[in-house]
């Protein structure tokens, strides 16, 4: 498998925070195989376990639990470089952000980001890539820089509603406070953040619509999407917001930054359907979900849109021919399949 890889970006301010705590940085990078010289340049990658471990030895030997979420103050939009420049022209806080996660592989190969709205609150979850496991520094860093992004296009005073770590609690929890308000709760689900959905539809102050073409026009030039087609885009957008049972074609043009008419034109010259696009993407979900086996299946049901799992059992079945049960356990049976 290849190695995931990191922008060097992600290190902005490691340098200066480690001096900080009264420690030399250099033999930190050195041990853990990263060239001091490559924090010069920004764009440079980076193999993700080498940033995970050099993040969780530093945090150690400098006894600062919370270096990630110190390492993150003071950070924009502007970290995520041609990203954030397009991000910042986009004319709501919900479509920069779906802009940010569609793109987020060109910064950071090791993580996958997903909104999900249920009930008028939203939560931007972070999971590591498959087969790819973080540290408490690298989940919290992450966290913590993608809460100060949302904070440029929110009021100033603007912190998320709740904050949740899989990871078990600091002893002291004052930097955590400052950074993500009081409101954090460890041993939980899943990492990430809430916020309300109304805090997404929010305008975005630093928008001019005018540039809005340029910049996308620039992004599409340096960081194309890893599927750039009209069917690879809406693919990536309809996986985001099936959990929260959000998913429309209103919603999903308005953020590709069109209409409902011409985005149906798009997926029709490919040949495909709003809702044959729905079908594909919940298929693909279920196999993943099932076949890996850590999910019930009425929680699968939730993340893939469907309001219980008696609608879910039912699209399964014309989808697949039999039941989920019936599908997981033929898969068994069969065994993995060769490459």
């Amino acid at each position: 498998m290849t190695a995931l890889k990191v922008r060097s970006s992600a290190l902005t301010g490691y340098v200066e925070l480690t001096q900080s705590l009264g420690s030399d940085p250099d033999p930190f990078m050195r041990a853990v195989g990263i060239d001091p010289t490559a924090l010069a340049l920004p764009n440079t990658w980076l193999p993700a376990e080498r940033i995970d471990e050099l993040l969780e030895r530093t945090a150690l030997a400098t006894s600062c639990v919370a270096f990630a979420v110190k390492m993150a103050d003071g950070r924009g939009v502007s970290i995520l470089g041609a990203v954030g420049l397009a991000a910042r022209e986009e004319p709501d806080v919900r479509s920069a952000i779906a802009l940010i996660l569609r793109h987020m592989r060109v910064h950071n190969e090791a993580i996958r980001i997903r909104l999900v709205e249920l009930n008028g609150l939203a939560s931007l979850r972070i999971e590591p890539a498959p087969g790819m496991t973080l540290g408490r520094q690298s989940i919290e860093l992450v966290i913590a820089s993608l809460a100060r992004i949302l904070s440029a296009f929110l009021p100033e005073d603007w912190r998320p509603l709740s904050t949740c770590f899989v990871h078990d609690a600091p002893p002291t929890l004052d930097v955590h406070h400052l950074a993500f308000g009081t409101d954090i709760a460890f041993e939980q689900d899943f990492n990430g953040f809430v916020l309300y959905s109304s805090d997404l539809d929010s305008v975005n102050p630093l928008s001019d619509p005018m540039f809005q073409p340029y910049a996308r026009q620039y992004l599409d030039l340096l960081a194309p999407p890893e599927d750039a087609s009209a069917v690879g885009r809406v693919r990536d957008i309809i996986e985001a917001l099936l959990p929260g049972g959000s998913c429309t074609a209103a919603r999903i043009a308005r953020s590709l930054g069109m209409d409902r008419r011409t985005l149906h034109r798009h997926l029709s010259q490919a040949g495909e359907t709003y809702s044959s696009v729905v079908d594909s993407v919940r298929a693909d979900l279920a196999r993943r979900y099932i076949t890996r086996g850590d999910r019930n299946l009425t929680d699968i049901a939730g993340e893939l849109g469907f309001s219980d799992l008696s609608a879910f059992s039912r699209w399964f079945r014309r989808q697949f021919g039999l039941s989920p049960t019936a599908w997981a356990a033929r898969e068994r049976e069969l065994g993995p399949r060769p490459r």
